[in-house]
Order: structure tokens, then sequence, then C-alpha cells
């Protein structure tokens, strides 16, 4: 790999690191909200729904942190 797509690569990992934290918080305000919400809302309608937006979110944080791993061991870091 060329020295000028590494530099791609490596901008681009640190757009994903922003990303990832960006979701995370996102995921941490959800999970707050769910988990201070009674349970009798939670497992209504509306409490599912935040529940699998909270399981869809964790999905995408593992998938970058997958992504960035394999971004870096092809860059060399």
């Amino acid at each position: 790999m060329n020295k000028q797509r590494r530099t791609d690569l490596t901008k681009a990992l640190e757009l994903l690191s922003q990303a990832a934290t960006l979701i995370e918080g996102v995921h941490e305000g959800e999970q707050e909200a769910y988990d201070n919400m009674p349970e009798g809302l939670q497992q209504a309608e509306r409490g599912e729904t935040m529940q699998e937006y909270l399981d869809a979110l964790s999905i995408i944080i593992d998938e970058l942190a997958n992504t960035d791993e394999t971004i870096s061991e092809m860059i060399g870091n």
C-alpha cells in the first residue's frame, strides 16, 4: 500500500473514532433513559422500541471497533 493510501486510511480511522465516540454517547444516554423508565413502560411498545435501538447501537459500536482494528492492521498501527 502506498503512502497516500495509508494517509487516507489514517484519516478514515480518525473519522471512525469520532463517529464511534458520538454513537457511544447516544447509546449511553439512551441506556440511561431506558434504565430510568418504570418497568411497565420498559415492557410497553416504547420500551421495546428503545431496547431495539440500544441493540442496534451496540452492533454498530462493535462493527466500528472491528473496522478500526482491521484498518489499523492494514496500515501497520
